[in-house]
């Protein structure tokens, strides 16, 4: 294992020795000056070498799932299944040498960040990293290479201190962040995070200071979340957040807010995942670096405006929900395509059985802030079947900010105990008893099957509270409104759908 982190140490070491050339002039110093830069030269390197390595055995990590057979493991990554950590080790250095290079350079800005000083390590925690090293020399092929890319999983983890990155509390009182206007804020980064579990926890301790409630999900590509409290606690955690060099691409319009506040959620929530948004493909295979164009809303609106205005368009555009069906029940653009899907791990298959409809077209792409159009519009490009793909920057939540009365007709759903949100006053959905205009959901009242369902109070007082035939007379699990449901439709719907 150790001859493959050894190749790539040479390139950092060779571009750090550039730069402290650059800073002085070797000729003009004395031998003790000299002899005081290649020390502090060689300490650069032992520095840049050992992150590297811990960033080389997270990387490894990362690929890991169980085998088929039930026993041992295999790496994925790229599209290979690679048996054998030799394997895999020899594919991470020899493609992705920059990547983990980046990688290894956002960490130690990281640690920069937050007071640790690598130059200053104490005997203890060189002890730890030769006893890391020792354990990775004594490892053979044949090895399990898990308990190595643990270890040093656990190395990073347990040496950072995520107390630098927290706000500054003194001028805010308790009152502010417990009482008063109360906001709720979604958001999403898209950037690379060598130690997600540290940010996981930064943002559990962050949020819990705050008195913010709310669902973070944070992953090696970036972080997603949507998160509720005052004014006061969300404006802190926005500062915070921006201040913080990992998300240093960030900027207040990235954050959509809304009338809410800690209400709007049961708790909080936040986990480390392999998708900051689970659409069930490998980043790897599927990258949000190949997104669709970025439409601003005023553009979004303008090719919106074309296909409403001038019908015949609509043969060669198509104008995609990528969002759930619940979702564009309540709130759609005019002319779109919604897809009777129940989950967006689900639009991938979607897409793959209805490849027809998007041969030759122009996709315009929504969902409600953005992100599923990210790794959506990727995939669909992917396929290389549309003559291009767009999607609309800020998702719906930015569009209605500066086209409340626009095309988009309905509410927005949201993830929240709000359920959704409105811009206007229009009701697109019915009941599902009377079918009179309603659009305020509720749960199932059985608790058992989960399911959200559209009941006028009229229907409610009457004992109508469950979401089908099933529940109202019997609680279960998976009832008639999902067994009746396909998974992956075939057909689409460019008018509200029937629940």
């Amino acid at each position: 294992m150790l001859e493959f982190w050894t190749v790539y140490v040479d390139i950092p070491a060779v571009m750090m020795a550039d730069e402290l050339l650059h800073l002085c002039d070797v000729d003009s110093l004395s031998a003790d000056m000299q002899k005081r830069e290649q020390q502090e030269f060689t300490a650069s390197r032992r520095i840049y070498s050992r992150a590297r390595r811990r960033v080389f055995a997270q990387f490894v990590a990362s690929k890991q799932a169980p085998a088929s057979s039930g026993s041992g493991c295999v790496w994925l990554c790229c599209g290979h299944t690679h048996t054998d950590p030799a394997s895999i080790h020899r594919h991470a250095s020899s493609s992705h040498s920059a990547e983990i290079h980046q990688l290894t350079s956002d960490s130690l800005k990281l640690q920069k960040t937050h007071g640790d000083s690598l130059n200053h390590q104490t005997d203890s925690d060189s002890l730890n990293h030769q006893t890391l090293s020792d354990s990775v020399n004594h490892q053979n092929t044949d090895g399990d290479s898990a308990s190595v890319c643990a270890a040093a999983g656990v190395c990073v983890a347990g040496s950072a201190d995520v107390s630098s990155w927290m706000p500054d509390m003194s001028h805010v009182s308790e009152h502010e962040l417990s009482s008063g206007e109360g906001v709720v804020l979604l958001f999403y980064c898209y950037c690379l995070l060598p130690d997600p579990q540290l940010i996981s926890r930064w943002q559990q301790q962050l949020c819990t200071t705050l008195r913010l409630t709310g669902k973070v999900r944070v992953a090696t590509e970036g972080i997603n979340g949507t998160v509720g409290g005052t004014a006061a606690g969300a404006e802190l955690y926005m500062q915070t957040m921006l201040r913080h060099p990992a998300f240093s691409s960030m900027q207040t319009e990235d954050f959509k807010r809304s009338a809410g506040g800690a209400q709007c959620f049961s708790g909080l929530k936040v986990g480390v995942h392999r998708e900051i948004v689970p659409m069930g493909v490998d980043p790897e295979l599927v990258s949000y670096r190949s997104a669709g164009i970025h439409l601003e809303p005023q553009e979004f609106h303008r090719e919106v405006q074309a296909l409403v205005e001038s019908p015949e368009l609509q043969a060669d555009t198509i104008l995609l929900d990528c969002r759930n069906f619940y979702e564009s029940k309540i709130g759609q653009f005019s002319c779109c395509v919604a897809p009777d899907i129940r989950k967006f791990s689900y639009f991938p298959d979607y897409v793959d059985q209805n490849l027809d409809l998007f041969r030759d077209k122009r996709v315009l792409m929504y969902c409600t802030g953005g992100i599923r159009c990210e790794r959506g519009s990727a995939y669909l490009r992917s396929k290389r079947v549309c003559k291009e793909v767009y999607q609309l920057k800020g998702g719906v939540h930015k569009y209605l900010e500066q086209f409340p009365d626009g095309f988009y007709r309905g509410k927005l759903f949201v993830f929240d105990e709000r359920y959704a949100i409105a811009y206007n006053q229009d009701v697109i959905s019915v009941c599902r008893y009377c079918s009179q205009p309603w659009d305020q959901y509720v749960r199932c009242s059985t608790g058992v099957c989960g399911q959200l369902l559209l009941s006028c109070v009229s229907c409610r007082v009457c004992g109508l509270t469950a979401c089908c035939e099933e529940c109202q007379e019997s609680s279960r699990e998976q009832c008639q409104c999902t067994r009746s449901r396909p998974r992956i439709p075939t057909h689409t719907h460019t008018a509200q759908n029937s629940q």
